[in-house]
């Protein structure tokens, strides 16, 4: 059963509905068996979707896990549209603002132990709460929970200290992996490295550099599902590899996406046996400063590295080229919270009159002390769009007089250096999220401290205290005020770091894949149980 969760919500998705793109294809009659090839562009840093926020992990693992609730995986494009996956029916609040979920009964691990409400509670204590040393990435998508509690073996309650409309989209995102209570009570570093769900499929290998495998779990709770016997995550880093794979049939699918020139190369080359589904992507590339490292610990420098980016043409030279497209702000473009054309030329570095701002840029590097300023851009070792976008921002920062270097690592050190060694100048940073909820999404842009996904080591609570206020506002045009005064301080005032510009997604696969349905974001309906072959 699915209800939708917010009267709010659901005048958010009617303004949203033309941001989101195509849909998928008509329902047909599902066919079982068959193994699903499919390349992912880089392998996971880890194998816990917890502390996790790339494709790289989703894609291979997700197949293994289940969920408490999930995005209707029919209806994936909407933002409202919610259905229970270990849950037997969507609950509405109480009048003291909780949410009572019933578990499923009979429901195992793939080792066959039970997986009951505690198993909830444990994992979602470890998102909301985690303990010293254990990363959260979403961390703060939870700052309206107070408590989860188990009320019985099949009864989670989650209390909220008020009524919020995000809460139901921030239970929903596909990284809420359900684990096992007994697994982390010993160790909650264990899912790291390990692999123990209950979701369609069942870990079968590992090859690193190579692949990871899944088979068909025979004890899956959704009556008929998986319809394949299987699947193969094969990694391949190169973009023409991924796109040779898809056309010589080695592949059937990328779920990330591929920029307009290989779409086009590879209809042109398959015809009716390529299927083609597009959509507007909830994911954008964001430029980092590192404000423990001077100068860019001063706000001045951070707003002249913004002002010398041309956006506006920036778009109609890269949208030919790689996956993105839109301009836009902290908001999902399209989205009611989010800026117009006209809202966003008034922050600096999206002024239509790009010599004002070049020369504003180099002003106030002059003012700052470094008119000559050379810096590294830290990168991430994948083609789309990383690699792209980050030559053209080095581009960008030559027209100002800037010397920029550009450092690229593979994806597990280029995580560690985000995280961990923060050894970078300004580095190439994203906010890519899944379901369409920018109250919760923009979290990315508060305290490192709170945020749990901003690598820029800052803090600003000015930022923090506006994001509380957007979460507990009544209605969208007072959410609407704070986002603007929330999105003018994080990319102008401030210039805590600068929105690049947000993605497109484009795939192209074989007419025999069925059953999937693109969204917004290529972290949705990854679990694999509806798709099916026809062949």
């Amino acid at each position: 059963m699915r209800i939708p969760f917010s009267k709010l919500a659901i005048s958010l998705a009617a303004g949203l509905a033309l941001a989101l793109g195509a849909v998928g294809p008509a329902a047909m009659a599902a066919k079982k068996g068959g193994v699903l090839r499919y390349v992912v562009p880089a392998e996971p840093p880890s194998f816990d979707g917890h502390r996790e926020t790339t494709f790289a992990l989703i894609h291979p693992i997700a197949p293994f896990y289940s969920v408490l609730i999930r995005v209707n995986p029919d209806n994936p494009g909407s933002p409202t549209d919610f259905v229970c996956d270990l849950c037997t029916e969507m609950p509405k609040p109480t009048d003291d603002n909780s949410y009572i979920f019933k578990i499923r009964k009979g429901v195992k691990f793939s080792d066959g132990s039970a997986l009951t409400a505690h198993d909830v509670v444990a994992t979602f204590n470890k998102i909301i709460n985690p303990p010293a040393g254990v990363a959260s990435a979403r961390k703060a998508f939870y700052v309206m929970v107070d408590s989860v509690t188990a009320t019985d073996d099949h009864t989670v309650k989650f209390k909220l200290k008020y009524p919020s409309g995000a809460f139901i989209p921030a239970l929903a995102n596909p990284y809420n992996f359900i684990y096992a209570k007994k697994v982390l009570d010993k160790d909650m570093h264990w899912y790291e490295k390990n692999v123990l769900g209950s979701g369609p499929f069942r870990f079968k290998e590992r090859q690193a550099g190579a692949l990871i495998s899944g088979v068909r779990n025979p004890d899956y709770y959704h009556p008929g599902k998986p319809y394949l016997d299987g699947f193969e995550a094969i990694f391949a880093k190169k973009q023409s590899l991924r796109v040779q794979a898809v056309r010589g049939d080695r592949a059937a699918i990328e779920f990330r996406g591929f920029p307009p020139k290989s779409r086009d190369d590879l209809k042109k080359a398959l015809g009716k046996d390529l299927t083609v589904q597009e959509s507007n992507w909830n994911c954008v590339l964001i430029a980092s400063p590192n404000h423990k490292k001077k100068p860019f610990d001063d706000p001045r420098v951070r707003r002249a590295l913004s002002l010398a980016i041309d956006r506006w043409g920036g778009s109609q030279y890269l949208s030919q080229i790689a996956i993105v497209k839109a301009v836009g702000g902290v908001a999902f473009p399209g989205h009611p919270l989010a800026a117009t054309k006209e809202e966003l030329q008034k922050i600096a570095g999206y002024w239509p009159d790009i010599k004002k701002s070049r020369a504003e840029a180099k002003r106030l590097l002059k003012e700052a002390g470094v008119p000559n300023l050379k810096f590294t851009l830290h990168n991430r070792g994948v083609d789309q769009p990383y690699k792209i976008v980050g030559t053209w921002l080095i581009d960008q920062w030559r027209q100002i007089g800037l010397q920029v270097e550009q450092r690229v690592q593979p994806t597990g050190p280029f995580y560690a250096t985000l995280r961990k060694k923060k050894d970078f100048d300004v580095s190439i940073d994203f906010n890519c999220q899944a379901v369409v909820n920018p109250l919760l999404d923009v979290a990315k842009f508060i305290s490192d401290d709170v945020s749990g996904n901003n690598y820029g080591s800052y803090q600003d609570r000015e930022m923090d205290k506006m994001f509380n206020a957007m979460n507990q506002a009544g209605s969208v045009s007072e959410q609407r005020a704070i986002m603007r005064k929330f999105e003018k301080r994080a990319l102008d005032e401030q210039a805590n770091a600068f929105i690049t510009l947000w993605w497109y997604r484009i795939i192209p696969h074989r007419s025999y894949v069925k059953g999937w349905k693109i969204s917004p974001s290529h972290y949705l309906n990854q679990d694999l149980s509806g798709v099916w072959l026809e062949q």
